[in-house]
C-alpha cells in the first residue's frame, strides 16, 4: 500500500466520521467557555446554552470573542431551570443542528446563606437551576442518544457537593444530588451506548473567584494542597477525555478535580 493511498484512506475516514453535536449548558461562563473551546478543538459542533437574564447582546459578544479566537461556537438561549423553556431550547437545537450526542450539564448558580437565614426563594432558585435543570435537559435528549446507540452526559458538580460548605446547604444539596442522578441514569442507559459521569471541580480561577476579597482568597488557597486555584482548562480537558468514543467503559463515576483539597 503506497503512502498516497494510505493518506487517501485517512482523509476518507475523517470525512465519513460523524461530527458530534455537543450542548454545554451555562456555556458562556468561565468553566463553560473552557469546555466549549475544548470540544470545538476536537471538531465537535458546539452549542453554548445561555440564559444571562435574557441578555442576548452579552451572549453574542461572547460568541464573537470565541470566533475571533478561532473557535466556531454556536449559542442557544433557554432557561434550563424551567421545564418548558428547556424543551424549547432542545427542540430549537435539534431543528437547526440535529440530535444532541453530548450533553454537559454545567449551568449553575449560588445564593448563599446559613440555613437559619435562608428563605425559600434562595433554596428554590439554587435547586431548580443546579439540580432540576439536569432532569429538564437530560430528559429531552436521552431518547435520541439511546435510539442512536451513542451518548455522553457529564454533570458538573462541585467539591462542596461532597464535603459540604458553611452557608451552602442549598448549593451542596443540589450538587450532591447530581451524584445520585448520575449513578442511577448510568445504570439505566449503559447497554444503549450512553455513558453518564460527574466531574466535581474544586476552586477554579474564574471571574467569580476573581471577585472574592484577597484575604478570603488567600485563605481558600491555603487549604489546597497543590497551593493554587484550578484552571478552567483543567476541567475542560477531563470533560474532553470523558466524551471520547474510547471512554465508553467509564460510566457512573465521579472525577474530582480539586488539587487534593478533598480526597473522597
Amino acid at each position: 500500500m503506497t503512502a498516497n493511498f494510505r493518506q487517501l484512506i485517512f482523509i476518507g475516514a475523517l470525512i465519513m466520521k460523524k461530527q458530534r453535536i455537543s450542548l454545554i449548558t451555562g456555556g458562556t461562563g468561565g468553566i463553560g467557555t473552557a469546555i466549549c473551546r475544548e470540544l470545538a478543538s476536537k471538531g465537535h459542533k458546539v452549542i453554548a446554552g445561555y440564559n444571562k437574564g435574557g441578555n442576548h447582546s452579552a451572549a453574542e459578544a461572547w460568541q464573537k470573542k470565541q470566533r475571533d479566537d478561532g473557535f466556531d461556537i454556536h449559542i442557544a438561549y433557554g432557561d434550563v431551570a424551567d421545564y418548558d423553556s428547556a424543551k424549547e431550547l432542545i427542540n430549537a437545537i435539534k431543528k437547526e443542528h440535529g440530535p444532541i450526542d453530548i450533553l454537559i450539564n454545567n449551568a449553575g448558580i449560588a445564593s448563599d446563606a446559613t440555613l437559619r437565614k435562608m428563605d425559600i426563594d434562595k433554596w428554590r432558585s439554587v435547586m431548580s437551576t443546579n439540580l432540576d435543570s439536569i432532569y429538564h435537559v437530560t430528559s429531552y435528549v436521552i431518547h435520541d442518544m439511546c435510539d442512536n446507540g451513542f451518548g455522553r452526559i457529564i454533570n458538573i458538580s462541585s467539591i462542596n457537593g461532597q464535603k459540604g460548605q458553611f452557608g451552602q446547604t442549598n448549593y451542596s444539596a443540589a450538587k450532591a444530588g447530581m451524584h445520585g442522578f448520575t449513578k442511577a441514569l448510568a445504570l439505566e442507559v449503559a447497554k444503549k451506548g450512553v455513558t453518564v459521569n460527574t466531574v466535581s471541580p474544586g476552586y477554579v480561577n474564574t471571574e467569580m473567584m476573581a471577585a472574592v476579597p484577597e484575604n478570603v482568597l488567600n485563605e481558600i488557597v491555603a487549604q489546597i494542597p497543590v497551593g493554587r486555584l484550578g484552571h478552567p482548562e483543567e476541567i475542560a480537558r477531563t470533560v474532553g477525555f470523558l466524551i471520547e468514543e474510547g471512554s465508553g467503559f467509564i460510566t457512573g463515576s465521579n472525577i474530582c478535580i480539586n488539587g487534593g483539597q478533598y480526597m473522597a
